[in-house]
């Protein structure tokens, strides 16, 4: 009679399932941890390849490789703490503002200042190149918005409507003379370069009697829809019907501190104080992926391929989780780029349908052996291979059997099946049988893990039983096996307890029930 394998149980899957935005977000893995010296402020991402990403720390902003994550240039020409380190579209320049009031851009392949900007009399938390590459636009905290000429070195534009700090703002993408800002006086502002005013106002810090001030604001590509947040809420304006309030948005449970859109503006990350960053799908704003880390969150930032998300903290960490991109996205990315640079015609004379008018040339095959009509051929069955666990079952060595199912990386299905296959051949106790500290500390820690876990927690129970029976004379003379079952102790006393409440509440809620069905009589 031929060996009977080990039959693994299979048990219904727990846990909630993930989607399949969860589960492209849960690719970016790996995360690296850089420890800086004060708060990182700002993150952005070059435009080009191969999206360097600029870290804004303390009186810094360092230029970060995404392969090998670490720092291929320093900036550190200021008078106090930069503030929004931002990359030009062509990936060659830099500006970045300071809390003295300075505007600087810098060249990035020689750090050299190019230009420098005085006007401002407070601290300056937005410095941002326009859409039109010879502009660019800064937030002050002495209230007032700038759009700046980069060949004239001059503010040709100031808006001064904001009553409050101004911490947050950008121009649309679509329209250069748009510009969106968010102040500390709960307001959201469209400003119009062509006018030279505000067209546009929005309470974005909410009614009340104690609006919140507005923290950050984010326009789509389309320049027709903005998100701004203040406090924990997010609220959704619809700048085409003349501002008005589509979604208000409450996932966060304290301050939203930064936005951001991924390569495709499909998605919308959020982050706050309370150490998460919520991903949000934009065509329904329902928040599909969470991410958790360890300290308040000050900013974030996605590449523009979708490979990286860095976070900057306030405790002065900063964190890029790196996701590789599948082949065939890589694939499709490259063709679709492919296709934009070709001409129509040449496209689809050459590109998409090659050589028109030209044959293509078979290879030639073998031809394949034909058998005789009616004869019958006897084809050979390989054999599977044995799992080791079997093969230790098959020789009887029930001992190494067990430990092979112990290792790292084996399922805890396969490892109680095994057990359940050791119950019924009687060699539970053999398998068991003369171990020392370091072979019975996988089999105690193994217990410890699944003793609570309702799909093996009898045959753990009953498993733990046997091995105190049979080792409780050698108690105390292995620290490390000592330690170990302390802690199966108390775990086993926190479930006694755990369950108990559990009765408890089942009666409270059968008399309720019961109750309940009385009165309806």
């Amino acid at each position: 009679m031929d060996y009977q394998r080990v039959v693994v149980r299979r048990h219904p899957q727990t846990g909630i399932k993930h989607n399949h935005d969860s589960k492209y977000w849960r690719q970016f893995r790996n995360p690296v941890f850089i420890k800086n010296q004060s708060p990182v402020t700002a993150i952005h991402f070059s435009p080009v390849k191969p999206h360097r990403y600029a870290v804004t720390s303390g009186a810094r902003v360092q230029i970060y490789s995404p392969k090998t994550q670490r720092v291929s240039k320093t900036i550190a020409r200021f008078q106090d703490n930069a503030r929004s380190g931002h990359f030009r579209a062509d990936g060659k320049l830099l500006v970045a503002g300071d809390d003295s009031g300075n505007i600087q851009i810098f060249d990035l392949s020689t750090r050299a200042i190019l230009r420098n900007f005085h006007q401002h009399k407070q601290s300056v938390h937005v410095a941002k190149f326009s859409s039109d590459p010879t502009k660019i636009l800064s937030c002050s905290d002495d209230s007032t918005v700038r759009l700046w000429s980069i060949p004239t070195s001059e503010d040709y534009l100031t808006f001064k409507e904001h009553t409050d700090y101004v911490r947050t703002g950008m121009v649309s993408s679509a329209n250069p003379s748009l510009i969106l800002t968010g102040s500390y006086d709960s307001t959201v502002r469209m400003f119009d370069a062509r006018e030279g005013r505000c067209v546009m106002t929005m309470k974005g810090g909410g009614g009340g009697a104690a609006p919140l001030p507005v923290e950050q604001v984010l326009l789509f590509p389309s320049g027709t829809v903005a998100i701004s947040s203040s406090g924990p809420i997010l609220r959704v304006w619809d700048l085409l019907a003349g501002g008005r309030c589509i979604r208000a948005l409450s996932n966060h449970q304290k301050t939203i501190t930064s936005l951001a859109f991924d390569g495709g503006a499909t998605r919308l990350l959020s982050a706050g104080l309370d150490q998460m960053v919520k991903v949000y799908d934009v065509a329904e704003y329902k928040v599909v992926h969470t991410m958790r880390y360890p300290a308040p969150i000050l900013s974030v930032a996605i590449s523009p391929d979708n490979t990286h998300i860095a976070a900057g903290m306030s405790d002065g960490t900063l964190s890029i989780r790196r996701r590789d991109p599948k082949a065939l996205e890589a694939r499709e990315a490259e063709d679709e780029r492919e296709t934009l640079r070709q001409g129509a015609y040449e496209f689809f004379a050459t590109g998409m349908l090659g050589n028109i008018g030209e044959g293509s040339i078979k290879p030639k095959q073998k031809p394949k052996p034909e058998g005789v009509l009616g004869e019958m051929k006897a084809v050979p069955q390989r054999k599977k291979k044995l799992k080791e666990y079997d093969r230790y079952l098959k020789a009887f060595k029930y001992g190494a059997a067990l430990d092979s199912v112990l290792r790292k990386g084996v399922p805890p299905t396969v490892t109680f099946s095994l057990i359940q296959e050791l119950v019924h051949r009687d060699g539970v106790r053999m398998a068991l049988a003369g171990r020392d500290d370091v072979l019975l500390e996988p089999v105690v820690r193994l217990l410890l893990r699944h003793l609570t876990d309702p799909r093996f927690g009898d045959m753990a129970c009953d498993m733990a039983s046997l091995v105190i029976d049979m080792y409780a004379s050698v108690l105390g003379q292995s620290p490390i096996i000592d330690v170990l079952f302390v802690r199966l102790q108390k775990k086993l006393g926190a479930e006694l307890k755990f369950q108990n409440e559990v009765a408890k509440l089942k009666g409270a809620l059968d008399m309720i029930l019961a109750t309940s069905a009385l009165q309806q009589l």
